[in-house]
């Protein structure tokens, strides 16, 4: 192990410093932003902080599926790298954005065709105000859905050339606009749950066409083909779904479950819905880290995959999910000591208050034990083309831990959405252990 990491590494400590650090830093504006937007909106009232993240739950797993097909063009494009054929990387840019900007644009049409079948049949019977609120929230971040999927694929392809500050600046521009806009349209002009829809609708418009101005620099290793054709490479498609499918598939389904969840929280009332917005906003802050060492893992695994070194991929699983543990422990340290601070801001009713905190330490233990393992490790999996067994574990688990024991705990046992949280982590539990044995059988490897 001393032998190569001294000789034979194919990124040193400051290759991955340079990797990882924009990349907890672009997700902590992400993360910070959305904390920011849910706090300006609850001054709106618990009622728009409800519907707003009714309908987020949508584009999250809307945004699942473009990141998990952008991920699998990274991958496809990272494996490329490391085989020294930076040209068909960069046809592997090419096909990545141009499928994803074509399936976005099928997807926006659906989501303004069935808005109603998904704001009544998804979300149930939920309360007037809130099902106003959630209603002019979609039909505005709707419209923002191609240039999210074209931001994602750009992302993506930038940091599987390491060069994660790209995004990180991206990102800061995305946010800097965004938060902007909501203080000065909720704040200064007065408006409600669309003030915090149109500067989401505007930043990601302006974050996408830099991002495409960028990779159309001939100096990048990964950039557009000088001759950009409008049509589809079937080689590259099939070898960017193979792993972006079953990526998807699982984003999909762990969102979806998430959705299917909220529905059974929705029937709790208000201070739940209002307390598990609260809480999976500050949750999502504490697993910054962890979000940001799993696109780390990606990138580095991938490149090592392609230069067939098995001893690499061993090494750089090892000592990125260290870093990851590491970081975790000491954010959710801190989010603990300021927990009071962030519930107080929020404006919660006491009733809200104590649900919230409830949940929230609750998560902080389970993050710093089992979230690695369950979220960081089978990127290795994925990265070395293991998809289908990452998929299957994750849907299985999901369908029997997640959805039905929060029925069982959270409504027939009568734990409300503490009952669910706690299912979340009983997911976490089965995904770690599979995953842990599939690593240490080293069948992957083999994919």
């Amino acid at each position: 192990m001393e032998e190569l990491e001294s000789k034979q590494r194919l990124f040193s400590n400051q290759d991955l410093m340079k990797l990882i650090v924009p990349l907890i830093i672009e997700q902590m504006l992400t993360v910070t932003v959305g904390l920011a937007d849910s706090i300006m909106i609850a001054s709106v009232g618990e009622a728009a902080v409800s519907g707003v993240s009714l309908v987020d739950s949508i584009m999250m797993l809307l945004a699942n599926v473009f990141a998990a097909l952008a991920t699998g063009g990274a991958v496809v494009a990272g494996q490329y790298l490391g085989q020294k054929e930076n040209k068909m990387a960069c046809k592997t840019a090419d096909q990545i954005v141009l499928f994803i900007s074509a399936l976005s644009i099928v997807i926006i049409g659906c989501m303004y065709l069935c808005r109603n079948l998904i704001l009544h049949r998804v979300f149930g019977q939920i309360e007037p105000d809130v099902m106003y609120n959630a209603r002019v929230y979609l039909l505005i971040v709707t419209a923002s859905i191609p240039f999210l999927a074209i931001y994602n694929g750009c992302a993506a392809l930038f940091r599987t050339m390491g060069n994660s500050k790209i995004a990180m600046n991206m990102s800061l521009l995305m946010n800097g606009i965004n938060i902007a806009g909501n203080a000065f349209l909720i704040y200064g002009v007065g408006m409600g749950v669309e003030g915090a829809a149109i500067p989401t609708l505007f930043s990601r418009m302006v974050a996408a066409m830099v991002m495409l101005v960028l990779l159309k620099n001939k100096n990048l290793s990964v950039h557009f083909s000088e001759q950009f054709h409008f049509r589809f490479h079937k080689k590259l498609i099939r070898r960017i779904l193979y792993i972006g499918v079953p990526n998807g598939i699982e984003n999909s389904m762990f969102q979806l479950g998430k959705i299917l969840v909220l529905s059974l929280v929705s029937g709790f009332g208000t201070a739940s819905i209002a307390a598990n917005a609260v809480g999976n906003m500050v949750a999502m802050f504490e697993i910054i880290p962890g979000l940001a060492l799993g696109l780390s893992v990606l990138t580095v695994i991938s490149r090592c995959v392609g230069a067939c070194d098995i001893e690499s991929v061993r090494y750089y699983t090892k000592k990125l999910l260290m870093i990851t543990y590491g970081s975790l422990i000491i954010l959710n340290i801190i989010v603990v000591c300021i927990l009071p601070f962030i519930l107080q801001i929020y404006h919660l009713s006491s009733e809200t208050a104590t649900i919230a905190r409830k949940i929230i330490l609750y998560h902080t233990i389970c993050c710093v034990t089992v979230w690695p393992l369950s979220f960081t490790l089978p990127n290795t999996f994925r990265a070395s083309n293991d998809v289908r067994y990452c998929m299957m574990v994750s849907i299985i688990s999901m369908w029997v831990f997640r959805i039905f024991s929060s029925f069982v705990l959270g409504k027939w046992m009568g734990l409300g959405v503490f009952g669910v949280w706690v299912a979340m982590t009983l997911d976490w539990l089965v995904r770690a252990v599979l995953f842990v044995a599939r690593y240490i059988k080293g069948s992957w490897m083999y994919k």
